[in-house]
């Protein structure tokens, strides 16, 4: 994992590396990212770049510098069974030229990597020639079939309910001021794959309709722009932004309503963080994830990538009909085992084990 962000597919990586290097005799942990190291399980082995300047380049240096890294402990070790969470084309390749097993990790939705010709012939060609493949939705699976004819294997992100619930009774800033409002939270970086600008545009709209308070958590290149975007329209009263915190728990647990307005996901880690809180989610119908954790609708309510109106509509109905919402919360939380923990975890450990 060459470069860690500390987002949801960092999350996943901490605790799928802590299960196998409790199952596993030898786990080593390949990154250009020595800021997190306190978070790995102390019996994984990090192997890093020996200097630290590494760790504030891109992410394709990081890439560059850890595939390096990786060609060393091929070249040192003829045993090793290698996952990869990032750069998987380029160690597909390389584990390929060397005759080794790799598993990769694919985390996001192709429909906001695939678009480049180039790139589709690339991945179609490779991809398929990893010994497996994980991901992390049936949908996502079903995209892989479709466009690279990949034969994918689904593992939903491992959630830890109890975690999550203990997090969230840990002291905290109190980010909303008035109990008789709305409260509405959205967490997530400030980029254009999160696409908050929706979410913004549905609460312009909605500003002079109804009282809420809205806080957005995170931090990205595009955060200027959207602080910028609620100065202009004058509703700075009503939004506010936080920085990225390790911990929002205690955040989403003070909020009535979670919104994800992703243009594509994987699998959304924040919206069974939310569901373990029991908070109502309007998510964007966004490949892949959301539509399988909502159950089509059934578990939370679903707008069109970009609709800001149909967004204003679905808050709206939110606030309008809090029965049948709860009703259907409900159905969430009746199916959020899937994505129970052991379960899932125990499945990551059977893969690897067929290759070791």
């Amino acid at each position: 994992m060459p470069s860690i962000e500390g987002g949801g597919v960092e999350k996943n990586l901490f605790l799928i590396s802590g299960y196998l290097s409790n199952k596993i005799n030898e786990v080593c942990l390949i990154t250009a990212s020595k800021k997190y190291k306190k978070k790995f399980n102390k019996k994984i082995k990090l192997i890093l770049p020996k200097f630290n300047f590494w760790d504030k380049l891109s992410r394709k240096m990081k890439y560059f510098i850890c595939l390096i890294l990786l060609f060393e402990q091929i070249i040192k070790d003829r045993n090793i069974t290698i996952l990869c969470f990032q750069a998987n084309i380029y160690c597909i390749i390389l584990c390929k030229v060397f005759n080794k097993k790799i598993i990769v990790r694919s985390n996001s939705s192709p429909s906001g990597w695939s678009n480049n010709f180039l790139k589709n012939i690339i991945f179609k060609l490779v991809l398929k020639r990893a010994d497996l493949v994980l991901v992390n939705s049936i949908e996502f699976k079903k995209q892989l079939k479709d466009k690279f004819n990949v034969n994918a294997e689904c593992i939903y992100n491992p959630l830890n309910k109890k975690e999550i619930i203990k997090k969230s009774k840990t002291k905290s800033l109190k980010i909303f001021r008035n109990k008789n409002k709305l409260k509405i939270i959205n967490v997530g970086r400030f980029v254009d794959q999160k696409d908050q600008l929706t979410m913004l545009r549905a609460l312009n709209l909605l500003s002079k309709k109804i009282d809420f308070e809205a806080v957005l958590v995170g931090s990205g290149t595009l955060k200027n722009s959207l602080i910028n975007y609620v100065k202009k329209n004058k509703i700075n009263d009503k939004i506010k932004f936080i920085n990225f915190c390790t911990n929002p728990y205690p955040l989403i647990k003070q909020s009535d309503l979670l919104i994800l307005s992703s243009k594509y996901e994987g699998l959304p880690n924040v919206l069974l963080e939310a569901l373990a809180l029991k908070k109502f989610i309007i998510s964007s119908d966004c490949p892949t994830g959301p539509k399988e954790i909502l159950l089509k609708g059934k578990g939370g309510l679903l707008f069109k990538v970009g609709n800001y109106s149909e967004l204003e509509k679905k808050i709206s109905y939110y606030l309008k009909n809090k029965k049948i919402c709860k009703s259907m919360l409900n159905n969430a939380l009746n199916k959020l085992d899937r994505f129970d923990y052991n379960k899932n975890l125990k499945k990551y450990l059977f893969n690897v084990e067929k290759f070791i």
